[in-house]
């Protein structure tokens, strides 16, 4: 397993743009939000967790298409499949290598871009703190799009529309958490748990959703 993540990792920096795309993506979306609102620096300092993790949202989809896809075109899922390994562990390991080579560089980069939107210390750190807790889900949650849409030749923008609504609740108690630990009568720690909550809800349906589509797939 550490043999696997260790290969994912590799080709991921070999293959080239996947990380900077991301965070070229991430920073184009915050970067557009002031000419639409104004330069209204208290709005763009009450509305930017949401802009933030909204765009970290975004982003973390763009290369959820190629979790699997590259495995299925050199032949290499054939092997994965047929291994004495449980599937659900090697998906699981697949998952942690695409958040740790996409996902993770748009979390260290989102500092950055809440200076960008004018927000607080304490947002931007909520905000890295929660995009840190809440991101791995949306790998584990693309995972399984991407599981289903392994078979077709162009299915990024499939994946997109299977992964995003699922990822709502996600979005919903990132943001909430962030809120709660600007806004002094809003409590911080009940939407952070559940946030904690669902990523390991789905780590462990994830794994289970994406091993059965890709059984099916190579059936």
């Amino acid at each position: 397993m550490i043999a696997l993540l260790l290969r994912d990792l590799k080709l991921s920096v070999r293959a080239g743009g996947g990380a900077l795309i991301g965070i070229l993506f991430f920073l184009t979306v915050v970067a557009v939000i002031p000419f639409g609102v104004g330069p209204d620096l208290n709005l763009l300092a009450r509305i930017g967790p949401a802009i933030v993790w909204i765009g970290a949202l975004l982003a973390a989809l763009l290369g959820l298409d190629r979790m699997f896809q590259a495995d299925r075109e050199d032949g290499s899922l054939d092997l994965l499949l047929m291994q004495e390994h449980p599937l659900v562990l090697t998906v699981l390991v697949k998952c942690l290598a695409h958040w740790l080579a996409n996902v993770l560089p748009l979390v260290i980069a989102s500092p950055l871009l809440g200076l960008f939107m004018n927000m607080s210390e304490v947002a931007i750190g909520a905000v890295m703190l929660t995009l840190l807790v809440g991101s791995p889900a949306l790998a584990f949650i693309g995972a399984v799009g991407a599981a289903v849409a392994v078979t077709l030749p162009r299915g990024g923008l499939l994946v997109s529309i299977l992964v995003l609504p699922l990822t709502v609740p996600v979005l919903i108690f990132g943001v909430s958490a962030s809120y709660a630990a600007v806004e002094d009568p809003a409590p911080f720690l009940p939407p952070f748990l559940i946030l904690t909550a669902i990523t390991m809800f789905f780590a462990v349906i994830g794994p289970l959703g994406a091993a059965l589509a890709l059984r099916n797939a190579g059936d």
